[in-house]
């Protein structure tokens, strides 16, 4: 069992006293939840849905290619790529995090990542399948992409240090799953939009059509306005929390020597926040990999087409975003731990139906694949609430950092898992199992983490525990 805090042999000096965090205005909340909606420009359409299916598609395979052997190698291209962008995130989050604290500037590394983000997404624009040259467009496509990964993971972390300056502890995971949530709707309204306008007809909207990838080129296009539209508002009108007075200016090398005596100290005096990043990383992985491999076993199992997967992803996304604002004020009030571990517990439960009675058709993963959406997306929303709730005050974007680098660290479990289970079942539903044998660990971990007092994790009586200033947890 991971141990609960301890105490140092060596006493260590007394942290500066918390700057007290206050409740946003219900326009910051507003604002800073946009940047979410926004973000779906690139999960869904860029990550999940649109690009990445595009640019690993028949489109570009040259006439008289074996499009088998060619679309797997295009596809192993993407995955070394993404490889390589999880290592940078790993390598770069927490750094940079530290870096943004003790500058007390996070909206400008927010601002700044979110513009590379931008930049990406228009320059994909330009990879077009044009014959005689369709692996080299491949190659600048998962580069593209890569580079809008890393950027758009140290973005994230800037973003979820905000949170912690728009909530209290009593408001935080509400205003977490606002956020998240309206990522989720977010993504509906503009799969809807660029279904309907671009992908679904002939001709679309101003003549558009799948020619040369038109309409794909222009949907990413649309799609990086939608993302740079929204990442302006919580520019603007969410505060800057203020560098602690105490805080020192430091270098690259002095972030991840700060780093590094961090890390030690947080094994010495605050196991339970290690154990947690440890725990999330493993059952976030196996959330992600419901959605990552959501719609394969949907088409190679459940025998959707195109378009029927655009439509449960759709209803996915409602599903999910409406479970993940209403899991948000549960989440005040019974602490974000229980919400996690309920979801997970589900979610385990929903996979294991989708399994044992996947002869039963459409119905079987409608419903179960529904009761999964369901539950990603309030388990999302709570960790990065739980999390809130541990980190110290001045080192919140650090804290964050580490949970990407910690949830990069593991982001090979789940299609470890997945394929490992397909190869030995002989089908692709085994795989399923995988997933779920992933987010089962996690949970396991977590059920056996025990948290410090006093920081909300288990609800509103747990934040009327006077926490010690300077305790870290």
């Amino acid at each position: 069992m991971p141990p609960a805090d301890v105490t140092p042999a060596t006493p260590s000096p007394p942290a500066p006293p918390p700057v007290p965090r206050s409740s946003g205005t219900v326009g910051q909340v507003v604002a800073w939840s946009l940047w979410d909606w926004g973000s779906a420009a690139f999960n869904a359409v860029v990550t999940t849905f649109v690009f990445t299916r595009w640019i690993t598609s028949d489109a570009f395979v040259e006439a008289g290619a074996d499009v088998d052997a060619v679309t797997a190698q295009h596809a192993a291209w993407l995955g070394w790529g993404l490889t390589v962008a999880g290592l940078l995130i790993a390598l770069l989050a927490p750094a940079l995090g530290a870096l943004a604290d003790a500058s007390g500037r996070r909206k400008v590394w927010l601002g700044a990542n979110s513009a590379v983000v931008f930049g990406a997404m228009v320059a994909m624009f330009f990879v077009r399948p044009t014959p005689g040259s369709l692996s080299e467009a491949v190659v600048l496509g998962v580069v593209l992409l890569s580079v809008g990964n890393v950027f758009f993971e140290l973005a994230s972390v800037a973003y979820n240090a905000l949170l912690l300056g728009i909530s209290t502890p009593r408001t935080i995971g509400r205003v977490s799953g606002w956020g998240w949530g309206a990522g989720y709707v977010g993504g509906i309204v503009l799969l809807l939009v660029l279904f309907v306008g671009f992908i679904s007809p002939d001709v679309g909207w101003f003549g558009v059509t799948d020619a040369d990838g038109l309409d794909v080129r222009v949907s990413v296009l649309l799609s990086a306005v939608w993302f740079a539209v929204f990442a302006v508002p919580v520019l603007l009108a969410v505060p800057e929390r203020p560098r602690a007075a105490s805080a020192a200016a430091i270098g690259v090398r002095g972030a991840y020597r700060r780093l590094g005596r961090d890390v030690a100290a947080l094994w010495r005096t605050g196991r339970s926040t290690l154990w947690y990043l440890v725990a999330s990383a493993v059952y976030r992985d196996g959330l992600a990999g419901v959605f990552t491999f959501g719609a394969v076993i949907a088409s190679g199992t459940f025998g959707f087409d195109a378009s029927d997967v655009i439509v449960f992803a759709i209803a996915a996304n409602l599903v999910a975003g409406l479970s993940t604002i209403a899991a948000g004020w549960l989440d005040d009030r019974v602490g974000p731990r229980r919400v996690v571990l309920v979801a997970l517990t589900v979610l385990v439960l929903a996979g294991l139906g989708v399994f044992f009675l996947h002869d039963g058709g459409r119905t079987v993963f409608w419903v179960c694949g529904l009761l999964l959406s369901g539950c990603v997306g309030p388990a999302q929303s709570a960790s990065r609430a739980l999390l809130g709730r541990l980190a110290e005050e001045g080192r919140e974007t650090e804290a964050f950092g580490l949970y990407a680098t910690t949830g990069r660290a593991a982001s090979f479990m789940a299609p470890l898992a997945f394929s490992a289970f397909v190869t030995v079942g002989g089908a692709q539903y085994w795989g399923i199992l995988g997933i779920v044998g992933v987010v089962l660990v996690g949970l396991v971990v977590l059920t056996l983490v025990r948290f410090p007092a006093g920081r909300g994790v288990d609800g509103r009586r747990d934040v009327g525990v006077v926490r010690a200033a300077g305790t870290r947890p």
